[in-house]
């Protein structure tokens, strides 16, 4: 069929194949191969009408890529500036996905290594998150263990040099791209210090820097997490940030910490998470709860029984409160809502964003860029849905609502307030001169409503385990009801290089 296509048509035709790939390349050779044997029985006898509308089905697939295959050839060849046949097959693979749901996504070349660094949460390079402040490229902070770290580069350095060449003027992503690289490889660059104006020149070799997904209220003077939110209670607090590869190895080693410190209530702060890997979200879930459901998916093309939680490695020495807010989405609603469902733990603060789908990644173009596709939806353990739709109302059945009289919303001032804190203490500060300790170590933590609420829920958890309180009494539910119908993306994350 392609051969009685115009030949520049048919070029065209054979480049969208070469160009989209896994999107197209599957159908289009079964529509070929349908259409040969079509006419291999040109008489159609004993043909069933299942074949009949399968054939028309593939011939209509074949006109929709002549279609595709002559407009490709007529913006090339008419429109009034020259466009790249790279930039106009991206934007044709993007307007594809624009009719699906708005967390399906074409991942380009030049998006592909950010998109692993957010899933792995971890990357190649000196270990350093830098922004655009005036001309020049400024340190936010270090990672702790990393290169820049062990090198003495604090928050407020501004990068001078890179290679030897002056980066004044320098985008932030070409400052990341020069300073990340090979593991092995070295970089050179100068930065000039914030307290005297001093220049220094380092020489640092690029590791694997791991981003820790799992926090603590404040930070050690060794810059180490603490985890005990509450040391006289035995009160413990973990944040989790993303749901990544490390996320689950993380989490074990701070739980094991706490167990050794006799913690008796955790809080599990999954406030602006928005998400991550479906398989790290099981295994947090797992964690928590020695029985029963954890989760289901269902798809047009990947059924897969549910996945159940197993008893082997799971703590149950201690009540639970998770924290969750409206940007608290996707697989923190899995893990909130297994909780939930399983009296596992109380959720309170606000109902989650309401993302209810499964995003499944396919290479393109042999691993060159991707297709971040939606491929099922899941379900909570009690079997109640998840996600919301475009048309869906306050009152429908999506998210994860708090327990009852533990609904409490942050006015806008108190979010942004939260959210500064939860940057102060993650980024690392210069260390105080002349007592050896560390600025992080003096960061008070921040006593907001949720969490004042969260500590009143294990309060009565804990009253009700001691045989301190027989009916479970809530406290009233004082809850801000302004509306927040922000997206749960938290705001553009500070690069890390």
């Amino acid at each position: 069929m392609i051969r009685s296509l115009p030949g520049r048509v048919r070029w065209f035709s054979i480049l969208l194949l070469l160009g989209v790939g896994c999107l197209f390349a599957v159908p289009l050779k079964t529509a070929l191969a349908n259409e040969a044997t079509a006419k291999a029985d040109k008489s159609g006898a004993g043909k069933s009408d299942a074949t009949k509308a399968q054939r028309e089905n593939d011939e209509e697939y074949l006109e929709l890529m002549r279609l595709f295959a002559d407009a490709f050839d007529q913006i090339e060849r008419n429109y009034v500036k020259e466009v790249s046949r790279r930039e106009l097959m991206e934007a044709a693979v993007r307007g594809v996905l624009l009719k699906l749901d708005p967390y399906s996504a074409y991942i380009s070349p030049e998006e592909l290594d950010r998109f692993r660094t957010g899933v792995e949460s971890q990357f190649g390079g000196i270990g350093i998150q830098v922004k655009r402040e005036d001309e020049f490229v400024t340190v936010i902070s270090p990672f702790v263990g990393s290169p820049a770290y062990r090198a003495g580069i604090t928050a407020g350095d501004r990068i001078m040099k890179i290679e030897g060449k002056s980066a004044k003027g320098i985008s932030i992503n070409e400052a990341v791209r020069q300073l990340k690289g090979k593991v092995g490889t070295s970089v050179t660059f100068t930065v000039q210090h914030p307290h005297d104006d001093s220049t220094e020149t380092v020489t640092l070799k690029r590791e694997i820097v791991k981003v820790r997904t799992v926090l603590g209220m404040r930070r050690n003077e060794d810059d180490s997490w603490d985890y005990m939110l509450s040391p006289e209670k035995g009160i413990g607090y973990i944040r989790v940030t993303q749901f990544s590869r490390n996320t689950v190895k993380e989490l074990k080693e701070t739980l094991d910490k706490l167990e050794s410190l006799d913690v008796k209530g955790l809080i599990l702060d999954l406030r602006n998470n928005p998400g991550g890997l479906l398989s790290s979200a099981i295994e947090v879930s797992d964690l928590f709860v020695s029985e029963g459901r954890i989760v289901s998916t269902e798809g047009r093309n990947t059924a897969r029984p549910p996945w159940n939680a197993r008893k082997a490695g799971t703590y149950e020495r201690f009540a639970m409160v998770v924290l969750v807010n409206h940007r608290s989405a996707s697989a923190s609603e899995i893990v909130a809502a297994c909780l939930q469902d399983h009296d596992r733990a109380v959720v309170v603060g606000q109902r989650t964003w309401g993302k209810g789908s499964v995003q499944n990644i396919i290479e393109l173009e042999e691993g060159r860029s991707a297709l971040k596709l939606t491929t099922a939806g899941y379900q909570r353990p009690s079997g109640a849905n998840i996600h919301r739709f475009p048309d869906s109302t306050e009152d429908d059945e999506w998210g994860v609502t708090p327990n009852k009289g533990y609904e409490v919303r942050l006015t806008d001032d108190q979010a942004k307030e939260l959210a500064e804190f939860h940057e102060t203490v993650f980024h690392i500060r210069p260390k105080r001169t002349g007592d050896g300790g560390g600025e992080n170590a003096t960061v008070k933590p921040l006593i907001d409503r949720q969490l004042e609420k969260a500590l009143e829920g294990l309060d009565v958890q804990l009253a009700k385990q001691d045989g301190k309180s027989d009916d479970g009494e809530k406290p009233d539910d004082q809850a801000d009801r302004q509306a927040d119908q922000r997206s749960p993306d938290p705001g553009k994350a500070p690069e890390p290089a």
